[in-house]
């Protein structure tokens, strides 16, 4: 890792950092950067300053979980984005496009409706976008060798299946007691944040992130192509199911907790490509950095910009689309110059 890339996660981490820092300051009941730095340093006993009760709530309680359970969600999202992209050597694959959210809301859909535990919830989550993630790269793989074309209208059609399985336990579902429940969660919020939810998901993804970040140089040499990439001793198929499975496991937790959240996965990873390049070395930690941030960033509009609070998926929808024009554009003006 060169020493500007170094410089270069420093100055992201203290980003990172500060953007906690502020959106804790966020909110209804609106604090100060220094109320906020007093009541986190409060149990080191640093500075002997009165902290209020109704502060300490707040921060403790509601906006810390909150605020830490988005940038999880949002830096996994990010990375498996990522790379799914490099996997399968196509910039428009992301875990929407592929199946796996769908599959993933559709776990996650039939676990509130038949009343399962959280941890329950997280597992049907985990093993609906696996199995949806499979059915993309097998129907490919079986069709026309891994086309990228058919990679995604197989992904589409599988995502559209799963939407409908999905409208049809809606359908089904008591609209009194479970659809309301279910519509919510589909949205996207993190409004049910809370300790529980970040550390039953936190393990998982902490060991999903870190084992993809670790394969990073195999992604590099898989981007040579798989004949290559055999030669220089790699285990295509091996490496490949890992990725698979860590990529699910980090969306199949995102969905578990806040709902399906669109577009995330698939601009990120382009930002953060424009950033430092196409080499997943630095990449990876980019894209798992910035994906976070910019989930935080989309909750505190999330929280503050109506009195009722807007879904996440609204907002990254309406964000997403236009910055992905014009990323793209910018990308097609410096390929001319």
């Amino acid at each position: 890792m060169s020493i500007s890339f170094s410089r270069q996660l420093i100055f992201m981490s203290l980003l990172v950092l500060l953007i906690i820092l502020f959106s804790l300051a966020l909110g209804r009941y609106p604090l100060t950067l220094w109320q906020v730095i007093y009541t986190l340093l409060e149990p080191l006993a640093i500075f002997k300053h009165p902290i209020n009760d109704i502060e300490r709530q707040i921060i403790w309680s509601v906006r810390l979980p909150r605020i830490l359970l988005a940038f999880v969600a949002g830096a996994g999202l990010a990375l498996s984005g990522a790379a799914l992209q490099g996997l399968f050597h196509n910039p428009l694959v992301d875990p929407h496009i592929i199946g796996v959210s769908s599959g993933a809301a559709f776990g996650g859909t039939l676990a509130i409706l038949i009343g399962l535990t959280p941890l329950l919830l997280l597992l049907t989550t985990f093993s609906c976008g696996l199995l949806a993630l499979l059915l993309v790269f097998l129907v490919n793989k079986i069709l026309i060798k891994q086309h990228n074309l058919t990679l995604i209208l197989a992904g589409m059609v599988l995502s559209a299946f799963f939407a409908a399985l999905v409208s049809l336990l809606q359908y089904i579902a008591d609209s009194e007691e479970k659809l309301p429940t279910i519509v919510f969660w589909l949205l996207g919020s993190f409004a049910t944040a809370n300790w529980h939810k970040l550390l039953l998901i936190l393990p998982v993804m902490a060991v999903a992130s870190i084992l993809l970040l670790k394969l990073r140089w195999q992604l590099n040499i898989l981007s040579l192509g798989q004949h290559d990439a055999q030669r220089l001793g790699i285990a295509v198929v091996k490496v490949r199911w890992i990725i698979l499975l860590l990529c699910a496991a980090l969306v199949a937790c995102q969905v578990a907790v806040s709902g399906a959240i669109g577009w995330v996965g698939l601009l990120i990873p382009h930002l953060a490509r424009m950033l430092v390049g196409a080499d997943h070395c630095k990449l990876l930690p980019t894209a798992f950095i910035i994906g976070g941030c910019y989930l935080v960033l989309v909750d505190d509009i999330a929280r503050l910009a109506s009195s009722a609070e807007i879904p996440l998926g609204i907002i990254t929808a309406l964000l997403g689309a236009p910055v992905f024009i014009w990323l793209l554009r910018l990308t097609q003006h410096r390929s001319l110059i």
